[in-house]
C-alpha cells in the first residue's frame, strides 16, 4: 500500500498544484459567464414543487454539485449526482462535449446552473443542452439509461462529391467502427480518421461520444441513432463540420482535424493594475515568470498524464467490461426467469455431460461465433445441438444476447426452435433441436452421387420464404435476418427447412423503413445498397433471399474468382434470361429432371430479388406468390454492361465449390 501511494503521490500532488493555480482564475471565468443566454435545447417536465421544499434544497445541491467539478474521466468533463431519498430524491447528470476546450467547458456549466435557478426554478424535471455542454436533473432515476429526444444537428459549409458512393463507405465504416469503440472505452469516446481518395490526402475525421454512465448497449444505441441522422440526412456531401448533439452522446464528422479537451486547462494570467513604472515592471516580470512555470507545469503534467492513461487505458477498459459485460444479456435472463413456458435455464454440468464435455468427436461446426456440438438430454430423452459461444469478445456477446432475445419469441415450423441457454462459468451457451441433416450448403454441394434432388429443392425454398415471410410481416414485431446463406438454413430429417442463426437479426417497426447500423453479413449474400449506404431493411434480406434462390437452382456460388475475374452468379443469370434461355442457368448435375416452370419461377424471383435498386424488389408476399405461380412473373430489365463469360455452362468446374469449401461453410451451423 505504501509504495502504491509513494509511486502515484506527484501525480497528485501535480493535480493539487494545478487545482489550486487556476482556481480563482476559474473561478472569476465562472462567474462572468453566469447569465443565462438562450440554450440550444431546454426542456422541463413534470409537476413543479413548493419553494422551499426539501425537494428544492436536494435538486439545488445536485445541480451545484454537478458544475463544482473537475469531475473528469479521461481528459472530458463529465458528472453526476444523486441527492436526498424516496419522494424528494434528486438525480442530475453534467457532460461537456468533448471538443469543447475546458475554460468554455466551465462557463457552459455555470450558464446552465445559471439558467435552472432563473427559468427551471421549481421544475421537477429540467434538460438544458448549450453548445459546448448538457445538463440534466430529474426525480427519476436515469443513470445509465440514454435519452432519444432533444437532437440538435449542425452543419457547416456543404460540399459534394462525384464518388457518393465510395465516400459514404468511406465515412460509414469509420464512424461504425469508433461507434463499436466509443461504447466499450472508458470514457465513452473515441476519435479516427480514415482517407477517402486514392491519393491519400483527403481525410475525413471522426469523434463519437457518449455519457460515461451509459452501459455499453445504450451507448451503442444512442450513437446508432445520431448516425443514422447524420449520415441520412446528407449522403453525397463533404462538410467542413457537421454534428449531432444529443443529452446523452454527441456524433461529429469533420473534413478538419478535430481538437479534444485539454483537461484542467490553465487560463491565461490577467494582467495586474498600473500605479507606476516599477510596479508594471515588476508585475510584468512575476506574470512572465508565473506563466513560464505553468507552461513547464503544464508540459509536465501532460507528459505525465500520457503515461498515466497509457498504462491505465487497458486495465480500465477490461475492468469497465467485465463491470458491464452482462448488459446485454441481464434483460434476456430475466426475460427467461419470468417465463412459465419456452426455453429453459440448464446447468452447465448437465450440458457438458450432454456433450461428452464439449469432445471434439461430438463437434458439428466451428467458426468465429464458437462450435456447435451435438449433445443428448437424458432428463428429456432428447437429441439436442449446443452452441457454444466465444464469450471473450463483446460483439460475440451482443450477437448472443441479439439471438437470444429475438429467437425466443418467434414460433414458427420453419425457424428453428430454441430449447434452452445457459450464462455461467464464463459460458454462454445456447440449447437447439438437433437438424439431422445439418445445413443446405452441405447438401448443395455433395458429391456428383448424391446430388439434392429439385423436389427437395423446391420445398426447401418455399419453406425459406415461409420463415421470412413469418419474420418480415406476420410476426407482431418485424426481423430482419441480415444473414440468409445456406449454411443458416437447416434441415430436419425430412428435409424441412428451418432457418436459424439470429445473431445478426434485428427487431424493427413493420412502419419504419431503413434502419442504420454496422456492416455485418456474408460477403456475396450482402445488398450492395445496404453496404454503400450502411441502411439494413427488409429489402436488404430480399436481395440475400434472392442469391439463396439462384445459387439453390443453379447449384453454383454467389461470387467466384476465375482467371482474376470476378465472376456475379446474378449477373450470369440475368445473362441467360436475356437470350431467353433462363433454364440454361438450372445446375446440370440435375441431368434436366426437374419440373420447368417451377425452375422458371425460382430463377426469375430470384433475379427480381437481386435487382440493384431496392425499390424494384418485390415483398417477400410477392416474392412467395410468385414462387409458388400464383402470380405473374414479372419482367425483368437486362443491363447492357460487357460480359465475362457467354454461357453458365461453360465456367469451369472450379465455380462448384469442392469438398475443401464445403468444410469451410460449415462455420455458421445454427
Amino acid at each position: 500500500m505504501d509504495r502504491h501511494r509513494r509511486r502515484h503521490f506527484p501525480f497528485l500532488l501535480a493535480l493539487v498544484l494545478l487545482a489550486a493555480l487556476s482556481s480563482s482564475s476559474r473561478g472569476a471565468a465562472a462567474e462572468a459567464s453566469a447569465d443565462t443566454s438562450t440554450p440550444l435545447k431546454a426542456f422541463t417536465w413534470g409537476s413543479n414543487f413548493s419553494g422551499g421544499s426539501l425537494y428544492q434544497g436536494n435538486r439545488d445541491t445536485v445541480v451545484r454539485r454537478l458544475v463544482s467539478g473537475p469531475a473528469t474521466s479521461g481528459g472530458v468533463f463529465f458528472n453526476y449526482s444523486s441527492c436526498g431519498d424516496g419522494p424528494d430524491v434528486v438525480y442530475g447528470v453534467a457532460m461537456c462535449y468533448a471538443d469543447s476546450q475546458w475554460d468554455d467547458c466551465q462557463q457552459c456549466l455555470h450558464r446552465a446552473l445559471s439558467y435552472v435557478f432563473t427559468q427551471c426554478l421549481y421544475s421537477r424535471s429540467a434538460a438544458i443542452m448549450y453548445s459546448d455542454c448538457v445538463l440534466r436533473y430529474s426525480h427519476d432515476a436515469f443513470f445509465s439509461n440514454e435519452t432519444e429526444w432533444g437532437h440538435v444537428f449542425n452543419v457547416w459549409s456543404t460540399a459534394f462529391v462525384d464518388d457518393a458512393a465510395r465516400w459514404n463507405q468511406t465515412r460509414w465504416t469509420m464512424m461504425t467502427q469508433l461507434a463499436a469503440e466509443a461504447a466499450v472505452s472508458m470514457p465513452r469516446l473515441a476519435t479516427g480518421n480514415a482517407t477517402y481518395k486514392d491519393g491519400g490526402t483527403d481525410k475525413v475525421y471522426g469523434l463519437l461520444q457518449c455519457r460515461n454512465d451509459l452501459s455499453a448497449g445504450e451507448c451503442s444505441n444512442c450513437l446508432s441513432s445520431q448516425l443514422q441522422y447524420l449520415l441520412g440526412s446528407f449522403p453525397n456531401s463533404v462538410n467542413t463540420y457537421v454534428s449531432v448533439k444529443g443529452f446523452s452522446c454527441f456524433v461529429r464528422q469533420d473534413v478538419n482535424p478535430i481538437v479534444l479537451m485539454v483537461p484542467f486547462g490553465a487560463p491565461s494570467p490577467s494582467s495586474p493594475p498600473s500605479s507606476s513604472s516599477k510596479a508594471h515592471k515588476m508585475a510584468l516580470t512575476i506574470g512572465l515568470a508565473a506563466a513560464a512555470s505553468v507552461i513547464l507545469f503544464l508540459f509536465v503534467l501532460a507528459t505525465a498524464l500520457f503515461i498515466y492513461r497509457r498504462q491505465k487505458r487497458t486495465a480500465a477498459t477490461v475492468a469497465d467490461q467485465e463491470s458491464n459485460k452482462d448488459d446485454e444479456t441481464e434483460g434476456v435472463f430475466r426475460f427467461f426467469s419470468k417465463a412459465s413456458a419456452g426455453p429453459k435455464r440448464f446447468a452447465y454440468d448437465v450440458l457438458a455431460a450432454a456433450t461428452g464435455n464439449f469432445s471434439d468427436d461430438r463437434k458439428l461446426g466451428e467458426g468465429g461465433f464458437g462450435s456447435v456440438y451435438r449433445g443428448f438430454l437424458a432428463e428429456l430423452g432428447l437429441s439436442v445441438a449446443v452452441k457454444r459461444v466465444s464469450s471473450s469478445s463483446t460483439k460475440r456477446r451482443k450477437e448472443y444476447a441479439s439471438e437470444v432475445t429475438i429467437i425466443s419469441r418467434l414460433r414458427h415450423r420453419n425457424l428453428v426452435k430454441l430449447i434452452g441457454w445457459c450464462h455461467t462459468h464464463n459460458e454462454l451457451l445456447l440449447i437447439y433441436e438437433l437438424m439431422t441433416n445439418m445445413s443446405l450448403d452441405m447438401h448443395l454441394y455433395s458429391a456428383e452421387n448424391n446430388v439434392l434432388s429439385w423436389r427437395r429443392r423446391y420445398e426447401i425454398i418455399l419453406g425459406i420464404g415461409s420463415a421470412v415471410l413469418y419474420l418480415h410481416q406476420d410476426c407482431e414485431q418485424g426481423v430482419v435476418h441480415r444473414d440468409i446463406k445456406p449454411s443458416n438454413v437447416m434441415l430436419d430429417a425430412s428435409f424441412n427447412a428451418k432457418l436459424g442463426d439470429f445473431g445478426l437479426a434485428r427487431l424493427v417497426d413493420h412502419a419504419r423503413g431503413a434502419h442504420t447500423t454496422e456492416l455485418a453479413g456474408t460477403m456475396g449474400y450482402m445488398d450492395p445498397a445496404c453496404i454503400s449506404t450502411g441502411r439494413f431493411s427488409t429489402q436488404s434480406d430480399m436481395y440475400s433471399f434472392g442469391v439463396v434462390l439462384l445459387e439453390v437452382a443453379s447449384g453454383r456460388q454467389p461470387v467466384v474468382v476465375h482467371q482474376g475475374k470476378t465472376i456475379h452468379l446474378a449477373r450470369r443469370v440475368l445473362e441467360v434470361y436475356g437470350r431467353g434461355a433462363v433454364l440454361d442457368a438450372a445446375d446440370h448435375r440435375l441431368n434436366g429432371d426437374f419440373n420447368a416452370r417451377q425452375m422458371e419461377c425460382v430463377l426469375v424471383v430470384g433475379l427480381w430479388c437481386t435487382q440493384q435498386d431496392p425499390t424494384l424488389r418485390p415483398s417477400i408476399r410477392q416474392a412467395v406468390s410468385a414462387l409458388r405461380d400464383e402470380a405473374p412473373l414479372p419482367t425483368i430489365i437486362v443491363s447492357k454492361a460487357p460480359l465475362l463469360v457467354e454461357r453458365l455452362g461453360s465456367l469451369p468446374s472450379s465455380f462448384v465449390p469442392d469438398e475443401g469449401r464445403v468444410t469451410s461453410r460449415m462455420t455458421s451451423t445454427y
